[in-house]
């Protein structure tokens, strides 16, 4: 298998076509961060509402992310099948539609129903636009490209929370998710006009078999980190149903080895880049993930704000992560990938840990500073692992990739939350939810555990070599002594 990053040329694309599509993922991306983000704050309204506790709506927030990364894998192939402007127009109305449906559900059940028709809309929203970007520019420009991309995807979480405290302070809640329908449709006519439409004539038949066995897999496993931390079933069926989550994703390993075009090609995990920075991610991702969905609890009912303050203490977060994808690049062309994520994950660990300090009659001050600084770490995280994924990948292989990629990326965002709202629900026990005395230290403990995890997968990225990713960071290599030269030539696989 080919895996030199240069081994196959950028499709060629018009000037006008080139100069719009980062403008269109981004807006795609946008519309994304801003319906995760924008649901955050408003959990502790809907809760009351819908006549549920606030941790169990985290099946809102899981049943998204987790549709997302169920449906993610077959993305990759229906672009290539069916072409990225076709598919792209698709997932762009199905996340529509969901959307709409969000907005007039009447009861949990049926919301969540409609967070997973977005979700399959996002799943291949997201892969496919990236996919449309890897083919298009070279990997000499990825990184300026994806940062070009990400930094207007940013003003969604810059955005959200505020949006949302302010919705569900003035109006029902319900609203938060009808401000994706004139994105949405816009959006539509930005794909008619300027979405490339990458095919390929020779795609294999999809792997149905697998399709199954890791969608029933992954699906299983996060209704069973759902259940567990909400106490609805004893023991002895949460271990049965996980013995056969394991069982289902063990057999799609096992398939997966035997199809010559399985729906994840785990082969590509042979790359090393490619396999610590997935690996890496989706470990770092697991703490950082349940984050957003505690913090909200931490403001609203440990300290007493109101839903709209609430959003203003996390928009930091958001200017923090704009600002560090101005500076990632010369900070990688200095330091490098390797060094990057070894010590940023550390900072950013630490920094998810001092969220412990922050209690009833916190000053605010320190509260906006420590979300900036949580907001600046995360965003130089994402950043590297985000580019490393496609530093020795070949083009050929770019849509596999991506569908690994974006697969675990949403589903250790999806087990974060599932993790974090477990760690809380275990400190929690059986008492009040609402109660700012009782709620407040299990949420500081659920805290020092996530960033506990955040700080551990720091050792992941010590497999890494020092001129990993130097190819999309524009970093000069080291020479190598001439007895090592064809081991490291080597080293990638």
């Amino acid at each position: 298998m080919p895996t030199a990053a240069a081994d196959t040329a950028p499709i060629e694309i018009s000037a006008e076509t080139k100069r719009y599509l980062p403008w269109l993922v981004a807006a795609a991306l946008f519309m994304e961060n801003l319906d995760a983000t924008i649901v955050n704050t408003a959990v502790p309204t809907m809760s009351a509402n819908l006549g549920v506790a606030p941790l169990s709506l985290k099946a809102v927030l899981t049943s998204y992310t987790l549709s997302l990364a169920v449906f993610i894998p077959v993305s990759g192939w229906m672009a290539d099948r069916f072409g990225t402007k076709r598919i792209f127009r698709l997932a762009v109305t199905l996340f529509m539609f969901g959307s709409l449906f969000c907005g007039l559900s009447p009861n949990v059940p049926l919301l969540v129903a409609s967070r997973i028709l977005q979700g399959i809309g996002g799943a291949m929203m997201t892969p496919v636009g990236r996919l449309a970007l890897v083919r298009s520019f070279p990997r000499s420009e990825m990184l300026r490209t994806m940062n070009y991309v990400i930094i207007p995807a940013l003003l969604g979480p810059l955005l959200g929370p505020v949006t949302g405290g302010l919705i569900v302070h003035v109006m029902s809640w319900r609203m938060i998710f009808f401000v994706n329908l004139p994105l949405a449709l816009a959006g539509l006519w930005f794909i008619r006009r300027y979405m490339p439409d990458f095919r390929d004539d020779a795609v294999a038949p999809l792997d149905r078999t697998g399709f199954a066995l890791f969608g029933a897999g992954i699906a299983l496993l996060s209704y069973v980190l759902e259940v567990f931390g909400e106490h609805t079933l004893p023991g002895g069926p949460i271990v049965f149903l996980l013995a056969v989550a394991a069982l289902l994703l063990a057999a799609y390993g096992w398939h997966s080895q035997r199809d010559d075009a399985p729906v994840l090609d785990l082969t590509l995990f042979r790359i090393r880049t490619f396999r610590l920075s997935v690996v890496g991610g989706f470990v770092t991702r697991l703490g950082v993930g349940g984050m957003p969905f505690l913090l909200p609890l931490l403001y609203q009912i440990g300290l007493g704000y109101p839903a709209w303050q609430a959003g203003l203490l996390t928009m930091p977060q958001a200017i923090a992560a704009i600002m560090m994808k101005i500076i990632s690049r010369p900070l990688l062309k200095r330091f490098g990938h390797r060094t990057i994520l070894i010590g940023n994950t550390v900072l950013l660990g630490c920094t998810m840990t001092i969220f412990t300090q922050i209690g009833p009659g916190a000053p605010v001050l320190g509260i906006l500073g420590l979300s900036f600084a949580q907001g600046f770490f995360a965003s130089l995280q994402f950043t590297c692992m985000n580019s490393l994924v496609y530093a020795d990948v070949s083009d050929r292989h770019a849509s596999k990739a991506s569908s690994i990629a974006s697969t675990a990326q949403q589903l250790s965002l999806s087990f974060g939350v599932a993790f974090g709202s477990l760690v809380a629900a275990w400190f929690l026990g059986h008492v009040n939810q609402t109660d700012a005395a009782q709620t407040v230290p299990a949420l500081h403990k659920a805290f020092l555990a996530l960033g506990s995890v955040t700080v551990i997968s720091s050792f992941t990225f010590w497999g890494l070599h020092t001129d990993d990713g130097n190819n999309v960071s524009n970093r000069a290599s080291r020479p190598l002594p001439v007895d090592r030269t064809r081991t490291e030539a080597r080293a990638h696989l």
